[in-house]
C-alpha cells in the first residue's frame, strides 16, 4: 500500500499570507493555522494526507495534535524543509509556500508546489 501524500506546509509563509496581526502572536498565528488543519484536513483533496507544518523563530515549540506533525525548524524553515523532501525519498510530496526561493529547491527533489491558499481553504 503507498503512503499518503506527504504535505510539507510552510508555517511562517503561510500564516504570513495573510494581513490578520499574526506578527503581534507568531506562536498563536501557528497553532491556529494548525488546528484549523487538523480540523478541516487540506482542503480539496479527500484522499488521505499526512501533514506537516513546519515553523520556526517565535512559532517553535508549538505542540503536534492528531492529523498534524508540527516540526521546529532549528535555523531556518526553508532549510528544514528541504532536509524533509530530501528524507521523502520516492514519496509523493506537495510543498505549500509562496517562497519562490524555496519552491526551486524542493522541485529540484521532485516535490509539487501550490501556494497558501491551498492551505487556507480559499483556493
Amino acid at each position: 500500500m503507498a503512503s499518503p501524500l506527504l504535505v510539507i506546509v510552510d508555517g511562517a509563509n503561510v500564516v504570513g499570507s495573510v494581513p490578520d496581526g499574526w506578527w503581534r502572536d507568531r506562536r498563536g498565528a501557528a497553532e491556529r493555522l494548525r488546528d484549523r488543519l487538523a480540523r478541516d484536513g487540506l482542503p480539496g483533496r479527500s484522499s488521505p494526507v499526512e501533514l506537516v507544518l513546519v515553523v520556526e523563530g517565535a512559532a517553535k515549540g508549538v505542540e503536534s495534535v492528531p492529523g498534524v506533525r508540527v516540526v521546529d525548524a532549528p535555523r531556518s524553515g526553508d532549510d528544514k524543509i528541504v532536509e524533509l523532501v530530501a528524507e521523502a525519498g520516492d514519496r509523493s510530496v506537495l510543498v505549500i509556500t509562496a517562497d519562490r526561493e524555496l519552491r526551486r529547491r524542493v522541485g529540484e527533489w521532485g516535490a509539487e508546489v501550490t501556494g497558501p491558499r491551498a492551505a487556507r481553504g480559499d483556493a
